[in-house]
């Protein structure tokens, strides 16, 4: 990368999974600032705002209050100041319809919260290794 540090928002209304995923993040040493959204609303409104900075990149669960992850994912992919933006849903939907809604929607990946053991350290190392050679815009 080109130096800059990724921030990461996690898009999440459940706290047990919220300190579940901060846990992991610091297992595997993923040491990039993280900001919190509890839904569709609040997270959209953080990134409007321009509060979390660029490069960042967005966690995102599915089932919440108030705005659900794909259809925050379709109001990002709407907004011509962040359809840019990288994606990655962190849920614990197996379904086959929410996996083709969020890929049509250009997410990232589509990851399963439930595999929390190893897949899951996997899956965030990962993410570590994509935030340290993955080139992102500033948005």
């Amino acid at each position: 990368m080109t130096g800059k540090e990724v921030h990461i928002l996690l898009v999440e209304d459940d706290e047990i999974d919220v300190m579940a995923i901060r846990r992991a993040l610091k297992k595997t040493k993923i040491a990039n600032p993280i900001h919190l959204a509890k839904d569709g609303v609040e997270a959209l409104e953080k990134l409007r705002a321009g509060t979390i900075p660029s490069p960042h990149v967005v966690l995102m669960d599915l089932n919440m209050p108030r705005m659900d992850g794909i259809t925050c994912l379709e109001e990002i992919r709407t907004d011509k100041n962040l359809k840019q933006t990288v994606v990655f849903i962190l849920t614990t939907s197996k379904d086959q319809e929410d996996k083709i809604k969020a890929y049509n929607h250009n997410v990232a990946g589509y990851i399963i919260k439930s595999e929390v053991a190893d897949g899951f350290i996997k899956t965030l190392q990962m993410l570590n290794y994509y935030f340290n050679v993955v080139e992102l815009p500033d948005q």
